[in-house]
């Protein structure tokens, strides 16, 4: 039998109840699946199997149900879980994502001047183990496969990326195999006291509004006038010139400094 008109308007009314949280704490009788999950741990560069292990033990849960009393609220999450399990097949998304990786994956290595060899007297030591660094890099730029819990990854089209300060070493104190990997060279050039006024006012969560912020805490209304924010740039580049480059991190310790009596 079709519904009538009368039922379609009850319909409609509790389904406008519904989207406005009128009805979220009504208790309801719902019928989920068992999520048979298990945490497995498994040791390096067998990851996959890990993962096999726990798919393997998940369908053993697959199929049954059980029955739950839950506030409509409670339900919702667990109906759009299941329901939207339903229209995504795991497998797909997995291949899909290893794909995406390899063909178009990125990986940035910051601060890699700090595993260069140094020429300082008595580094031997610290140079071995750099260098040990640098040679457990260099299958990985080279392209290798790589065992993660979601499958075998293929590093040969991957872009990498490293950058350093190089102030203590230079690029060529890497090994001469790294060194070949990363045929492209860029310097940049360093902040200058504009760029400091910028990394200080134009941020949403700028050094001196957490500073302002924090200080708010403790009942301190503390504000920057726009001369003593040029005062301050001003001192961070002169001492990234006369002292070592940190770039913007040196802001933290020129106001640290400065504020250290109303922080502490």
């Amino acid at each position: 039998n079709e519904p009538s008109s009368q039922d379609n308007d009850t319909r409609i009314k509790f389904l406008g109840m519904l989207r406005n949280g009128e009805l979220d704490e009504r208790e309801i009788e719902l019928e989920v699946a068992v999520n048979a999950s298990m945490d497995i741990m498994t040791p390096p560069g067998m990851e996959e199997m890990g993962q096999q292990l726990r798919q393997m033990f998940s369908n053993l849960g697959s199929g049954k149900s059980q029955k739950r009393k839950l506030t409509i609220k409670a339900a919702r999450p667990l109906l759009i879980e299941e329901e939207a399990g339903k229209l995504v097949n795991e497998d797909d998304v997995r291949t899909a994502a290893i794909e995406a990786c390899e063909q178009h994956g990125i990986v940035f290595i910051d601060e890699i001047d700090k595993v260069a060899k140094r020429g300082e007297a008595g580094s031997s030591g610290g140079d071995v183990s750099r260098e040990g660094v640098q040679r457990d890099l260099l299958p990985l730029v080279e392209g290798s496969n790589v065992s993660t819990k979601y499958g075998t990854v293929k590093t040969d089209h991957i872009l990498f990326i490293a950058s350093g300060a190089f102030h203590l070493a230079k690029p060529s104190d890497l090994i001469p195999e790294l060194q070949g990997r990363f045929p492209i060279r860029v310097e940049l050039t360093a902040l200058t006291k504009a760029d400091f006024v910028r990394i200080l006012t134009e941020p949403k969560a700028a050094l001196i509004k957490q500073y302002e912020a924090l200080l708010q805490t403790e009942g301190v209304a503390l504000t920057f006038a726009s001369d003593a924010v040029d005062r301050l740039a001003e001192i961070a580049a002169q001492v990234n010139e006369r002292q070592e480059n940190i770039g913007a991190r040196r802001l933290h310790t020129v106001l640290e400094r400065l504020l250290d009596v109303l922080s502490y």
